[in-house]
């Protein structure tokens, strides 16, 4: 059982569009009975809001079925829960570190582009209202995701 958390500052845009792409990805292949997939955020500005309009209509427009997500908040006891916690950007890397104290003894911490042989952040649409291209990125780093943890 492979368990994966991704993570972005509000868990409203991109690591929903993650948890829900993976989600796609991993029942394509029928492998949902060998992973947990969800996703949080490392702050706490958007606790208990659904995903941001924006992001529903571009998983829509690609056919990605999507729940009534809620953004929750990560916290230490998902590092000991999950096997990878994939954050959208490097902010993600630091705000990450206050929840985990002693680093990342287990290597679990990575950047979700850095799958796909780049190490960079996945496009931020919520400055630039560009989620296609936050979409693109997204679907890149879950497809690379996919087959290391196949």
């Amino acid at each position: 059982m492979t368990r994966i958390l991704f993570i972005c500052h509000g868990n409203i845009c991109r690591s929903p569009m993650a948890e829900m792409i993976m989600k796609k990805l991993v029942a394509d292949c029928c492998r949902e009975h060998q992973c947990v997939i969800d996703s949080a955020a490392v702050s706490t500005e958007e606790l208990g809001n659904p995903i941001y309009p924006p992001a529903k209509r571009i998983m829509r427009q690609h056919g990605i079925p999507f729940t009534d997500h809620r953004a929750r908040q990560v916290t230490r006891l998902d590092y000991d829960n999950y096997d990878l916690l994939v954050c959208m950007d490097a902010s993600n890397l630091r705000w990450l570190r206050r929840f985990i104290p002693d680093g990342d003894p287990e290597g679990k911490v990575r950047l979700l582009m850095e799958f796909t042989g780049v190490y960079r952040d996945v496009a931020d649409p919520w400055y630039t209202d560009d989620f296609e291209t936050a979409y693109r990125d997204i679907l890149s780093g879950c497809e690379a995701l996919l087959k290391v943890t196949q």
